[in-house]
Order: C-alpha cells, then sequence, then structure tokens
C-alpha cells in the first residue's frame, strides 16, 4: 500500500491520520465528560483539562496535515458510485467534520486567551490568541461547547454511513479507509 491516496484506495497517510484523528477526537470528548468525576481545584482534574486543552490544539495542529493529503493526492472513487444528492450530502459531511476539527480547538484557544489562562502544549505555552476579555470568554465557551456537542452528531452520523455504505449499499467507501484494507 502506497503512503499517498490512489484512485481506488486510500492511502497509508489519509488512513493513518483518519484513524489518529479519531483516536484524538474520542480522549478530548472522554476528559471533557470525565473530568467531573474529579473534585474541582483537584490535580486530576487539572489533569483532564490540561489533556483536553492539549489533545485539542493537537487535532488543530494534524487537521491542516489531512487537509494537505486531501490536497495533493486524488480521492478515491466509491464503487459502485452512490447517487448524486448521497455525493452531495457527503461533501457537506465532509466540511461540517473540518470545520468542527478547526473551529472546537480555536474557539477553546480563544477561550482560554480571553480568561488570561495559559495555553498548554506538551511543555510548551502557545501565545494567547486575545487579551483577557471575561464576556468574549463566556462567548467562545458557548459557541466551544455548542460545536462540540454538534460535533457528537456529526461523529455518529459519519459512523452511521459508513456502517450504510458498507451493510446496505455493499460498496467500497468504508473499506477503502480500513487499514490493510479488509
Amino acid at each position: 500500500m502506497s503512503w499517498k491516496n490512489t484512485e481506488t484506495r486510500y492511502g497509508k497517510l489519509s488512513i493513518s491520520l483518519h484513524w489518529l484523528m479519531l483516536l484524538l477526537i474520542a480522549a478530548v470528548y472522554f476528559t471533557m465528560e470525565f473530568r467531573g468525576i474529579f473534585p474541582k481545584g483537584s490535580d486530576g482534574r487539572s489533569l483532564m483539562k490540561e489533556l483536553h486543552f492539549m489533545l485539542g490544539l493537537s487535532i488543530l495542529a494534524l487537521v491542516w496535515l489531512r487537509l494537505l493529503a486531501r490536497a495533493i493526492a486524488p480521492t478515491p472513487k466509491i464503487r459502485p458510485a452512490p447517487h448524486a444528492m448521497q455525493e452531495k450530502i457527503a461533501k457537506l459531511m465532509y466540511l461540517a467534520l473540518y470545520l468542527l476539527m478547526i473551529c472546537t480547538p480555536l474557539l477553546g484557544w480563544l477561550l482560554l486567551s480571553a480568561e488570561g489562562k495559559p495555553i498548554p502544549l506538551f511543555g510548551l505555552e502557545l501565545p494567547p490568541l486575545t487579551g483577557k476579555d471575561h464576556a468574549f470568554a463566556e462567548q467562545m465557551e458557548d459557541w466551544h461547547v455548542q460545536i462540540a456537542q454538534a460535533g457528537y452528531w456529526l461523529i455518529g452520523l459519519h459512523a452511521a454511513a459508513g456502517i450504510f455504505h458498507h451493510h446496505i449499499r455493499r460498496d467500497n467507501a468504508l473499506r477503502m479507509m480500513l487499514p490493510g484494507g479488509r
């Protein structure tokens, strides 16, 4: 298997980035949902929050590599070809997923910046994107949370579409993204 996409198969780079992003996104949601098991102010809660920030920023960094990989290599064709309406819906879904992977971490970075908090990234501290502003921070938090909640639906629909393609349409859409081409 090649590192680059071909007309018939995603390459190792696209497949690896797809599944790595899934793991990172799952970890981001995990840290968000399970930080509440730790009392406020505890080391465990602080660790969950810091991991949430770092994993989110990792997604923001990797999404650009994903977009580059998508731009330099062809997108494999689904066979048999889906209906034109399905293709339009798929393009909208990909756009929504990419916006999720870009906007959510960016809003988180803006939120931390507006709160005057450090922006940790694996031992580094990223610069703030804005000055301290409580009202702006509240707005960024609201948008961050709402987009993240919509992400549950987007990710669920994306997974359901893969299952639909594999079990109902019986096309190659899911198999092209599986490691090993199963």
